[in-house]
């Protein structure tokens, strides 16, 4: 029975930070399933740490003393993948001016760790299929089978089963990888984590960069909390760096750290959840993605606004601000439309006969100018938007609320 005590151990080893139960329980199982030679695929989205499990699982086995490889398959061309993990003779292609051990060869009595293996060719996983059930491989350009002992500890951010019903991985060599299936949490899967990652990371980049660590204020610890965190821990390991160097205030606040966190439309979810994890974002994170969306609205609002009242008064910027009034303190925006008052000094009779013959509700102009955009370019979308000034997904969400679809 693995304890707390030896859980503990294993994260100051390969410098795990955190006390989530979800990730306590992935590791549990890797020190378990560590003493066998059962293939394990490790799942997990980008910048979770998987690499540093399969490390684990190597250290804990008894081959710790012989070779360990790491292998990110997405980052290998096509082209030469089956030389990289299986070799070449010599003349087996133009460059291969010597034979050439591959990483199988290299690392027999060893483990190969395959990051993103979902990218691996149909041709490669063939050859990797083989080496799994036998042990057995070819170098390319040779007919002489070689045996090799490796332990493979695959891993991938894809759905695997999904690709393999796409005709893009074998659903043979998916059984044969998933012996045992270790998934990593997201991030925002362990949420009390996150702060002690960024003391962590804040603590390191002191060091690194000679600086007093920054620290969150009330207040930011709960939005860095509420933060989805898409790039999981890479990201948030990049924020704080970009932080620790840019901002000359150690106490950093909401705003600030805001203004670091980017927004995103919802986390990438290309693999089962964890079990027993929520199945859905909580409150504080569905108002955190809320309000990112409406501060774009507002702006795309804005803009749109503001061509709509500068062309029903048919008057250019200056002159239309000289008659309203004082907009916007920036100078980015008109005036709301309750603050559409003629200025006192201003007298243009004829103008401030037609403003008052102009129907009031914004809701009835919006549409009106929707209406002759739409005309304008014979239903299309795309330059429809581009001359109200909005996007064309807030536009087609008009159309819908307007019942303006025959105009397409």
């Amino acid at each position: 029975m693995i304890d707390l005590q030896q859980i503990q151990t294993v994260k100051n080893r390969f410098e795990i930070i955190g006390n989530s139960p979800l990730l306590n329980r992935a590791i549990e199982m890797a020190m378990k399933v560590a003493s066998t030679d059962i293939t394990v695929l490790i799942l997990g989205e980008s910048g979770v740490g998987k690499e540093a499990f399969s490390k684990i699982i190597h250290s804990l086995s008894k081959r710790k003393h012989n070779t360990f490889i790491a292998v990110n398959s997405g980052a290998i061309p096509s082209g030469t993948i089956d030389s990289e993990l299986f070799g070449h003779e010599k003349g087996s292609f133009t460059s291969a001016v010597d034979a050439r051990k591959g990483y199988f060869e290299t690392a027999n009595n060893g483990t190969i760790f395959l990051d993103e293996i979902g990218e691996l060719p149909l041709e490669t996983q063939s050859r990797l299929l083989r080496v799994l059930e036998n042990g057995e491989f070819l170098k390319v350009g040779s007919s002489k089978v070689l045996k090799t002992d490796v332990r493979v500890v695959a891993a991938t951010n894809r759905d695997l089963l999904k690709r393999a019903e796409k005709g893009k991985f074998r659903e043979d060599l998916y059984y044969r990888l998933s012996s045992v299936t270790l998934k990593i949490p997201a991030l925002r899967e362990r949420k009390e984590d996150i702060p002690l990652l960024f003391m962590k990371f804040a603590s390191d980049f002191s060091d690194k960069y000679r600086v007093p660590p920054i620290e969150l204020a009330p207040g930011a610890d709960g939005l860095i909390q509420a933060y989805p965190w898409p790039g999981n821990i890479r990201q948030l390991r990049n924020v704080v760096e970009q932080i620790s160097i840019l901002e000359s205030e150690r106490m950093i606040t909401a705003n600030i750290l805001a203004q670091y966190l980017p927004p995103v439309e919802q986390p990438k979810l290309d693999i089962a959840p964890m079990p027993g994890a929520a199945s859905s974002l909580n409150e504080r994170e569905i108002l955190y993605k809320f309000l990112f969306e409406i501060k774009q609205e507002v702006g795309e609002l804005k803009t749109m606004m503001y061509n709509l009242v500068s062309t029903l008064q048919g008057r250019p910027t200056n002159d239309y601000r000289k008659l309203l009034g004082p907009g916007d303190p920036a100078g980015a925006y008109p005036p709301m439309a309750d603050e559409f008052v003629p200025h006192e000094e201003v007298d243009d009779e004829p103008l401030r006969q037609r403003v008052q013959k102009e129907p009031l509700s914004l809701q009835d102009q919006e549409k009106e100018m929707i209406k002759k955009a739409l005309a304008k370019y014979f239903g299309k979308r795309k330059p429809a938007a581009a001359e109200l000034g909005i996007s064309e997904r807030t536009l087609y969400r008009k159309i819908k609320e307007f019942n303006l679809e025959e105009l397409q």
